[in-house]
């Protein structure tokens, strides 16, 4: 077999087979294939895109190309959740102690994040002690003792994908379907899980803009899931402002726990209470949504929910004194408060920018090498629709570089619109997709 020919019949508009799929992934994992080849095969997926078969035989050889995680140590039915990435994202840290109270075990490996802000570790990092170094052996332990347990992916997990992606990234081949699903769930379904539930972000902070992709996105990734016999399904989210007020990792935390005991911004708890009983339902412990979010509700009118978060950080050997006592995250020495020229509503937000602004005050990366500021951020405290007196703080930056504030505050400015015009913010949660169709909402 020859990667060769591989291009050619791509090119020609015909389907790969399952076993050309497997050797060009194996051969190009192993190095074997040159870059430049598989770059010509990509363009070629790409132009002429992959049908149902051939995505699924696309993510079995990407997951298949390192490690697979083996959860069968667990007891119960593991579920994972996933999302497309978004400005202010920070349900992770909300949904793995919340489910988890809710008797479904949450064992969860995580990445670092690059762009706006930074992913769930360093968001954890951001609590003194927290250690994501955790052998698979003592991961599984955690999680039969606390039920929830959160650690750094392996190196080795679906290593074909960290390279297609690099080579997709530089070749103008990201924005295919197929090529998309096939990332994200190759990571997912090797990381062992039962069952999935995904975030799937749309609006002007999420890598789909409109509802059609999003939708074909998320038709494509629960197919995936459920083809593989893992039970798939997903949540469309909106992504038009900033999920909650706070961007950048310990304002993260400070949000996540916030929302923990019952006091978040409505839309980080809206979203959470949605995920987490989905996440319940196909973990077995209620019997329909209502069910699960009864459930979830009473774990955090109770206090349980904030008490398992605690007992969470302390079994990764963080400071559970932080949840109480916010001070001790980290504190950025230059707070500043921006504040509106003119009076009206607040009618756009472009999360995609404001999280460029809080990235350029030090709470994101533009290289995978830079060291986060963990203090650094925005705090807005103000949304659409709401409505802004002259002179009101709209939102308040905060960094330990106070070269990077006017660049920062004029990025914010640019992206953050007032009108005269009342403004109705559209809804958070749009549809969900399972195997047996779409629902809007």
């Amino acid at each position: 077999m020859r990667i060769y020919d591989l291009i050619i019949k791509k090119r020609d508009g015909f389907e790969l087979t399952t076993e050309e799929i497997k050797f060009f992934v194996d051969e190009y994992t192993k190095g074997t294939i040159e870059d430049y080849q598989v770059s010509a095969l990509l363009m070629a997926i790409f132009l002429n895109k992959m049908n149902k078969r051939e995505t699924v035989d696309l993510t079995y050889a990407m997951m298949n190309s390192g490690d697979t995680i083996d959860l069968s140590g667990i007891e119960g039915i593991k579920v994972d959740k996933h999302s497309t990435g978004g400005v202010g994202d920070t349900t992770t840290l909300v949904l793995a102690p919340l489910v988890s109270a809710c008797g479904v075990p949450v064992a969860k490996m995580s990445g670092r994040g690059l762009g706006h802000t930074g992913g769930t570790l360093d968001k954890l990092e951001a609590i003194d002690g927290f250690s994501i170094n955790v052998s698979i052996d003592d991961f599984i332990d955690h999680v039969n003792k606390h039920k929830v347990a959160v650690i750094g992916q392996t190196k080795n997990i679906a290593p074909a994908d960290k390279k297609l992606y690099a080579l997709r990234d530089v070749t103008a081949t990201v924005d295919n379907l197929s090529l998309i699903a096939a990332s994200i769930m190759s990571k997912k379904l090797a990381a062992g899980s039962d069952a999935i539930v995904l975030d799937v972000k749309v609006g002007s902070g999420a890598f789909m803009k409109d509802m059609e992709q999003a939708i074909a996105l998320a038709k494509e990734m629960v197919d995936i899931g459920n083809e593989m016999n893992r039970e798939t399904m997903a949540v469309i989210t909106n992504m038009d402002q900033p999920l909650g007020f706070a961007i950048g990792n310990g304002l993260e935390v400070e949000e996540a726990i916030l929302t923990l005991q019952n006091k978040g911004p409505e839309d980080l708890r809206e979203l959470c209470i949605t995920l987490g009983a989905n996440m319940i339902v196909l973990g077995g412990e209620a019997k329909n949504f209502d069910e699960a979010k009864a459930l979830i509700e009473s774990k955090l009118e109770s206090g349980e929910a904030f008490e398992k978060f605690k007992e969470f950080i302390a079994s990764q050997e963080g400071n559970p004194a932080v949840a109480d006592d916010f001070s001790l995250l980290p504190q950025s020495k230059h707070v500043v408060e921006i504040k509106s020229d003119k009076a009206g509503y607040v009618s756009a937000i472009k999360s995609d920018d404001i999280g460029i602004a809080a990235m350029m005050l030090g709470a994101g990366r533009e290289s995978k090498d830079d060291v986060l500021d963990l203090s650094a951020g925005i705090m807005l405290k103000k949304k659409i629709g709401d409505k802004v007196s002259e002179g009101e703080t709209v939102a308040v930056l905060y960094t330990n570089k106070e070269e990077k504030l006017e660049g920062a505050k004029e990025r914010f400015l640019n992206n953050f619109h007032i009108s005269n015009e009342a403004v109705t913010p559209e809804k958070l949660i749009k549809a969900v997709v399972t195997k047996d169709g779409v629902t809007y909402l």
